[in-house]
Formats: structure tokens, sequence, C-alpha cells
């Protein structure tokens, strides 16, 4: 089941490098928040579809929970709105790994801390290792651009 999850969490990324790169081309051509209108707007006729036709029922709605755990929804908008910005001026590349790296550093310190009512996870060298070796991989890869651009 560990493997399955993985390669959903990998496609899940290839996924996400393709919306940035789509949506970045879009939100130049017709602007930012029309682009970032149109994803939530077929990701919540799409979703809806999956809800009515697919979700088992479960013992809280919406809103039933505690109003916080709310929050995750709005915290998409200015990840897309972030995204389409930042592709057309850094490239895909560069723009998802940062974005990769703030959300490896976060999740550290989210498990770290056991924020958000999840389960707290040890701090340890390797995970730190992990996002050090990913801020370099950022760093190579920003200077590739720079000196592919001049």
């Amino acid at each position: 089941m560990i493997f399955i999850m993985l390669c959903l969490a990998l496609l899940g990324g290839i996924a996400l490098a393709i919306q940035a790169s789509v949506n970045g081309k879009l939100g130049a051509q017709v602007g930012v928040f029309k682009s970032a209108f149109l994803t939530f707007s077929v990701g919540a006729l799409v979703t809806g579809l999956l809800v009515f036709f697919f979700d088992p029922k479960h013992e809280l709605t919406l809103f039933d929970v505690l109003k916080w755990q709310l929050m995750g929804a709005l915290l998409g908008v200015p990840y897309i709105v972030i995204m389409v910005l930042a592709v057309g001026k850094i490239g895909t590349a560069v723009a998802t790994v940062a974005v990769i790296f703030g959300q490896l550093a976060m999740s550290l310190l989210i498990d770290t801390l056991g924020w958000f009512h999840n389960e707290a996870i040890a701090f340890s060298i390797p995970r730190l290792l992990a996002v050090i070796c990913l801020g370099i991989a950022l760093y190579f890869i920003y200077q590739s651009n720079r000196q592919t651009a001049e």
C-alpha cells in the first residue's frame, strides 16, 4: 500500500508540474486571475461530480468540523496565483522546485512539532539534510536558468 501511495504522490507531482507550465502560459495570454479562476472552476465542477457519485457517507459534514480545518481550501488560491505568475518569470523547473522546497521545509516543521493535530515525527539529521539537498538543487537549477538566459 505504501508503494501505491508513493506512486500516486509521484503522479500528483507530475500533474502539478504540467499544470504549472500550462497555467503559466495561459496566464501570460489571458491574465493570471482568469487562469486561476478557470483552474478552480473546472476543479470545483470535477470535484463536485466526484463527491456526488463516489464520496462515501461520513459522520461529519463541512459544517461540523473545526473551522480552522477549512483554511486548506483557502491556501490553494495563493499557490495557483503564485505559480501562474512565477512560471513565466523563472520557468517551470525553478518555480516547482521552489514550491517543493517550501513544502518540504514547512512539512518538516509540521511533522516535528505535530501542528494541526498531526502526530509528531521526531526531527532527524537525515530529514534536515533532505531539505538542504533540495535547497542546493534549487540553487543549481536557478543558476542554470540564469546562464542559459545570458
